[in-house]
């Protein structure tokens, strides 16, 4: 019993340091461990927009992600996804990608 409680000991240590480090590690390699986008953005801003990054649903964020960098300032600002002219960007966005010939 002793031996099998020091195993177990053991066994939630290794588990519980490999968590942690795997989180750490992802971090590291950029991947967030939770949503981006605390707040979006619904009004009008298409022409100040240098690039759009359109992140998944996954395991650590449950809705899509749409975010933005603007031209002048760098500053990152998340989308709102439901807004129409946002809708908009997307497509063309897909449209542009549906257009790109594979090598």
């Amino acid at each position: 019993r002793k031996e099998q409680r020091i195993l177990h000991n053991h066994l939630h240590d290794f588990y519980s340091t490999f968590c942690l480090l795997t989180g750490i590690s992802l971090r590291e390699l950029g991947m967030e461990l939770r949503c981006r986008c605390i707040q979006t953005e619904s009004r009008r801003i298409g022409r100040h927009i240098e690039k759009v990054e359109i992140i998944p649903a996954n395991s650590h964020c449950e809705e899509s992600e749409i975010i933005a960098t603007l031209k002048k300032t760098g500053q990152v600002v998340c989308l709102d996804a439901e807004a129409p002219w946002v809708k908009k960007v997307i497509e063309r966005m897909m449209s542009r990608q549906a257009q790109i010939p594979l090598s």
